[in-house]
């Protein structure tokens, strides 16, 4: 039941986690000696926010990966409306077992979801499928400081154990047999326009549908924690993209 809440949460919203299209842009731009039609895998895309501008702002083809059939609907709807339909293509599948051959890819590209698998292990496993000279760009979530306040340190390592600082996830990155070519933080409103604002607009829709279920509820309060403690503490995390070259 949690489970398919929380998709139900995170259904008909501009995005299921922290970004923004100027930051898509920013990241992609950042990326040096692209072929002229990049092969694109992004991973964990959700109903593709990020998807729909790689496509804007590249002339590649897309491979959109999701385990949630109605996200991947969404944006083959979406795709078909902005004239994409012969350049992204979906996938139902798990990040933990990619069905590709090694080198398939010029990009990997995945926002706030290399979590799921672990920041290291997504590096790690990922990589056979980047091209020689190809990029893995991710964005993750970071301190942004060392003098943590005990409350959020708290929470966060018990929501997200694996976060680390920009200069530990950057170790890992070499560790990993990459180089970095470029981090930047997310701005704080890549986290409310698109996804804080409506996210509380759909806790308050579900908190009167399921205003009897107490299962439901406890969901939409996690929700409602996350949302109040990054109001409180959003000097101290925060989501940064990272792009590096495989080498």
């Amino acid at each position: 039941m949690v489970s398919e809440f929380m998709y139900e949460l995170f259904s008909d919203m501009p995005r299921q986690g922290p970004g923004s299209n100027k930051c898509t842009r920013k990241a992609y731009k950042l990326l040096a000696n692209l072929p002229p039609q990049p092969n694109i895998l992004d991973v964990g895309c959700g109903s593709g926010m990020q998807t729909l501008e790689l496509a804007r702002i590249s002339k590649g083809q897309i491979t959109a990966l999701d385990n949630y059939q109605p996200y991947l609907d969404d944006l083959k709807r979406r795709a078909k409306a902005d004239g994409f339909s012969n350049r992204i293509k979906t996938i139902n599948s798990s990040m933990f077992d990619l069905p590709f051959a090694k080198g398939s890819f010029d990009i990997i590209w995945s926002e706030g979801a290399i979590f799921i698998i672990g920041f290291q292990k997504g590096l790690r496993e990922w990589k056979p499928l980047i091209k020689r000279g190809g990029y893995l760009v991710v964005s993750e979530l970071t301190w942004l400081k060392t003098d943590i306040p005990e409350e959020i340190r708290a929470y966060l390592e018990n929501e997200y154990p694996g976060i680390n600082t920009i200069v530990e996830n950057i170790e890992i990155i070499g560790q990993e047999d990459y180089d970095l070519t470029g981090s930047f933080t997310l701005h704080e409103s890549g986290w409310w326009d698109d996804f804080y604002k409506p996210l509380q607009k759909r806790i308050n829709l579900l908190g009167h549908k399921y205003a009897e279920n107490l299962e439901a509820l406890a969901v939409l309060d996690a929700s409602k924690e996350e949302i109040d403690m990054y109001r409180k503490y959003s000097l101290y995390y925060g989501y940064v993209f990272y792009m590096m070259q495989s080498k």
